[in-house]
């Protein structure tokens, strides 16, 4: 009788560790996936404002007869922001800062151009290129919306990882903190504009 009792805590113990290890490991997969979902989201408006550009491009070079280095850079950041390609279920900090250094790069290039707009008034006179200018701002909001949606998913996410006793089975079943978008460094400066 003693053995049946002995026995029967004892499977009770491993079902209730099971049962919640069970728990932890779902939580955790789904917030993995959260987080995938976020950076995938991320991607698609960054993926956005690089179709757009050419259209861009192409209406400001039918109308302007400005700096064309602008243009250039412009031409020149996104052909190698759109070459930097992260998986979502590799996401390293190295990676994350690789695919923000390349997209920073384009967000200098166009705050340019649009700053060059700004010096020319028969360029913003230009319903076409006033049109898509509020597509581009648009796509920048929604690229600040999608990043911060993500470091919202990513910090959810790494909370859940650290906390105990989630901690010991995310360390057991591999689950690792993720990093989310930083400010990039010289951030807290404004970009000088000059014409």
């Amino acid at each position: 009788m003693k053995k049946n009792l002995t026995l029967i805590i004892i499977l009770g113990v491993i079902l209730v560790l099971g049962g919640c290890g069970c728990g932890q490991y779902n939580g955790l997969v789904q917030q993995d996936e959260v987080v995938k979902n976020a950076w995938n989201k991320v991607q698609s408006d960054y993926q956005r404002r690089a179709d757009l550009i050419p259209n861009l491009v192409n209406t400001v070079k039918g109308e302007a007869s400005f700096e064309r280095g602008t243009l250039t850079d412009v031409i020149n950041a996104r052909a190698s922001a759109t070459q930097i390609k992260v998986d979502p279920a590799d996401l390293t900090p190295e990676k994350v800062q690789q695919f923000q250094a390349a997209q920073g790069q384009l967000s200098q290039a166009l705050g340019r151009l649009l700053a060059v707009s700004e010096a020319y008034p028969t360029l913003r006179a230009n319903d076409a290129f006033r049109g898509l200018q509020a597509q581009l701002e648009g796509t920048e909001n929604r690229i600040k919306t999608a990043r911060n949606d993500f470091n919202d998913a990513v910090q959810s996410y790494n909370t859940k990882v650290r906390t105990f006793p989630t901690n010991i089975f995310a360390g057991m079943m591999g689950f690792k903190q993720r990093q989310g978008f930083a400010a990039e460094a010289g951030a807290e400066r404004a970009p000088e504009v000059k014409f």
